[in-house]
């Protein structure tokens, strides 16, 4: 175990890049038998992991070593789809140097970078209801956020840029590594703009991203930035509203089941089911006594049931609005049974990403989005204090100060979970409030 990694990692900043920003300092106090870094790029039309798996295999599986040896596990996986060829070939050629590690090549199915779906793959380990991978002897990584532990531990070099794919409807799908604290608006230039005039954007995915403004910023945990014409099926879908989609729900489920048959978390052997929850809407009841609203807490909310019913409906989106409702009431999970093992012809009942891309309306973007240097011009960044799960920084600059690009500007606060944020550009601070902190050229 590396003394001063943990230190190091804190210090820089470091937390989950594929989208969750769990602080990374804090995941490595565990111990393990298994590391996995999660290739297995959840989202489709994404390009971030594969590309860097493929460019920077070498480095990939030195920061794996790394971890391995911190948390004192006995081996390391890199768990990537097999049609991610280029990364394939490029790490088993890295491989001979680094005896522990190996790699799993996963089917094309989602979501197989589901931490406890690729815990599963990886292990046959199924992780308990309500759980997280050590539960069950694994640490899981995302591929950027171990790289991004290399560049704290060999060089010191603190968290402040992002890699982006910028795809959709844009003139040049492309990735992309950027400067935090950029806008939306600044990201889409990058690639050329938009091909049409009226578009929403969505953050993080097609899946479970949410439509954000053009003035928003990425953020540590920004993966994605896909640009979607007014008007399509998945606009539609995300911005249907709870009350809409209980009266959908109440006229049209017929109890079928199919969401219920693919229900990732379902298939690893846990209580969810989500064809259950939606006779609240049609009968007002469950109609189940085995089963309650606590279940809902077990949705991942991966939106597949949405695309396993023949009706459009959104059995996912019930059950983020039960968590959000027995949340504000401290109702909290109770559910952790450990399954035994994971539900009959599993293996058989993966979604094809294909599929669900055709599904999605979205298989004239599914093209490549090469990783390319750009140039950003900002002249100011905003950087949002909390980037991740836990509680914002704390600002540590005042309006006015000059600031050099990598400066520490937020700092944990005392006994919180939390993570440092440094300066993405040299500057002068223009304003720090609740939120964020601004930095102009």
């Amino acid at each position: 175990m590396q003394e001063n990694l943990i230190s190091l990692v804190e210090q820089a900043g470091v937390v989950g890049a594929g989208g969750a920003g769990f602080p990374t300092h804090v995941k490595l106090k565990a111990q393990a038998d298994t590391v996995i870094i999660n290739g297995a790029e959840c989202e489709p039309l994404l390009r971030v992991d594969q590309q860097l798996m493929a460019d920077q295999a070498g480095p990939l599986l030195e920061a794996l070593d790394l971890l391995v040896e911190q948390v004192g596990a006995t081996r390391g996986v890199v768990a990537l789809k097999e049609h991610y060829h280029a990364a394939v070939e490029a790490l088993e050629r890295e491989l001979p140097a680094h005896p522990k590690l190996s790699v799993h090549k996963m089917g094309g199915f989602y979501p197989a970078g589901d931490e406890q779906v690729i815990v599963y793959e990886v292990t046959g380990r199924i992780v308990p209801e309500g759980g997280i991978p050590l539960n069950v002897g694994v640490v899981v990584s995302n591929v950027e956020t171990a790289l991004n532990v290399l560049e704290a531990v060999r060089r010191q070099t603190p968290v402040i840029e992002k890699y982006v794919t910028i795809t959709g409807a844009v003139r040049t799908p492309k990735t992309v590594k950027v400067p935090l604290g950029i806008t939306v608006a600044e990201m889409l230039a990058l690639a050329g703009g938009p091909t049409v005039e009226h578009y929403q954007v969505v953050n993080g995915g097609p899946m479970m991203g949410k439509v954000v403004p053009t003035d928003s910023v990425v953020t540590k945990t920004t993966k994605g930035l896909i640009v979607v014409p007014e008007g399509h099926p998945l606009l539609n879908s995300l911005n249907r509203s709870a009350p809409q989609m209980l009266r959908d729900a109440g006229a049209a489920c017929m109890q079928c089941s199919l969401c219920s048959e693919v229900c990732p978390r379902g298939l690893l052997g846990h209580r969810i089911q989500p064809h259950k929850m939606m006779r609240l809407a049609s009968y007002g009841s469950l109609c189940d006594p085995t089963y309650t609203p606590m279940n809902a807490y077990l949705c991942c909310g991966c939106r597949l049931c949405e695309y396993a019913c023949v009706m459009g409906l959104q059995p996912w989106k019930l059950n983020n609005m039960l968590k959000g409702e027995m949340g504000k009431n401290g109702v909290r999970n109770s559910l952790h049974e450990q399954p035994q093992q994971a539900a009959p012809f599993r293996q058989f009942k993966r979604y094809p990403v294909h599929k669900l891309i055709q599904q999605l309306g979205l298989s004239s973007y599914d093209v490549p989005a090469p990783m390319e240097e750009v140039a950003v011009q900002s002249q100011t960044v905003r950087l949002p204090l909390r980037q991740g799960v836990g509680a914002p920084a704390q600002p540590v600059v005042k309006n006015g100060d000059r600031v050099e690009r990598g400066t520490l500007i937020a700092v944990i606060p005392e006994g919180k979970l939390s993570a440092n944020l440094h300066a993405s550009m040299s500057g002068t601070v223009t304003a720090v409030t609740e939120q964020e902190i601004i930095i102009r050229q």
